[in-house]
Parts: structure tokens; sequence; C-alpha cells
């Protein structure tokens, strides 16, 4: 049985804590993020869940991007990961919907993330393909601006609406910084 889903704000993360992600991370994501607790940037928050120790991993971060000429909020997901021998046991699918609590509960116009998994369409999620530019982070520096000019572009967005606002599918979308 595992154990309840712990919510850790950033500043608040425990040495072992950032030890325990790092190592989840380098198993589920082969190297993903090389020994930090995240890949790309800090997040704002994190869920984890303990069986004694970490075996699952959600970080949400908060801020605004632009769509076309507007700006929105928006609540990124990243680094959902379970540990490998814990797979198929259920932890990822309640981490997500615990993610989505929190996020529902924000002023988030849209939940927005990077990824394929069937999981994340069983939770609302739906793959856009609006033109996108964004500012990717390689070892710890930061990289020149990428532009996915085409619409339609494969670059594995995927939205869920949260608030009012309609999502534009043909509008650019400018992350103004990293992915999550």
């Amino acid at each position: 049985m595992t154990g309840p889903i712990d919510r850790i704000e950033e500043w608040h993360l425990t040495p072992s804590d950032e030890a325990q992600i790092a190592r989840l991370l380098r198993a589920a994501f082969d190297d993903a993020g090389s020994g930090r607790s995240y890949y790309q940037q800090r997040h704002h928050l994190r869920l984890v869940l303990r069986d004694p120790g970490i075996v699952g991993h959600v970080a949400l971060t908060y801020r605004a991007i632009r769509m076309g000429a507007a700006l929105v909020d928006v609540a990124g997901l990243a680094e959902v990961a379970t540990a490998p021998e814990r797979q198929g046991r259920g932890i990822a699918t309640r981490l997500l919907a615990a993610a989505l609590a929190e996020v529902r509960a924000s002023a988030a116009d849209f939940a927005v993330l990077f990824g394929t998994s069937p999981l994340y369409a069983r939770h609302g999620f739906r793959a856009v393909g609006n033109p996108l530019t964004h500012v990717p982070v390689h070892g710890q520096y930061t990289g020149d601006v990428v532009r996915q000019d085409t619409p339609g572009a494969q670059n594995d967005m995927m939205i869920l609406r949260l608030g009012r606002t309609d999502w534009d599918p043909g509008a650019p979308v400018d992350l103004l910084g990293t992915k999550f």
C-alpha cells in the first residue's frame, strides 16, 4: 500500500527529498536533470508519494505565457515520475489527480504539460499544435530561443482548460521561458 501524497513548496525541499527526487528522475527518465531534482528549472510546488521513500513525483509551476496577443496564466505540470519498479500500480494516476486538484484551486486558465502518455488524455488533457516559442536549458546553460513556427507542430504540448478562457489553436504560444 502506498502512503499519502506530500505537498512540498520548492523552498521547503529538504536535502534528503532533493536527493530522492533526483534519483527518481534519473531512474525514470534516463539521467534527466543530471543529478538535480528538476530538469530545466526549479518549480513552485512538488507533490510526492512516499512508501516509505519517494516513489512518485510531479512538479507544478505557475506562470504567465503569451497566447497570441494575450497573457494567460497557466499551471505547468512537469516531471511526472514513478519509480520503475513501482510502475503500473496507480502512483502516477494518484499524483496527477492531486496535481489537478491543486491547479483547479488556482487562478490558472489552463494546465499545460509536454508529454504523450495516454494517462494525460484520460485526465482530460488534449494535444494542441500551436506554433511555440521557448528557451531550452541544457546542462544548466541557457540555449538559443527555439521557435516551432508551423501550425500543427509536433511539440507534445497538451492543455486542460481550467478557467473561462478559450484556447486559440492557431495562436502562437510563447512560454516566456523554458518548457515545464
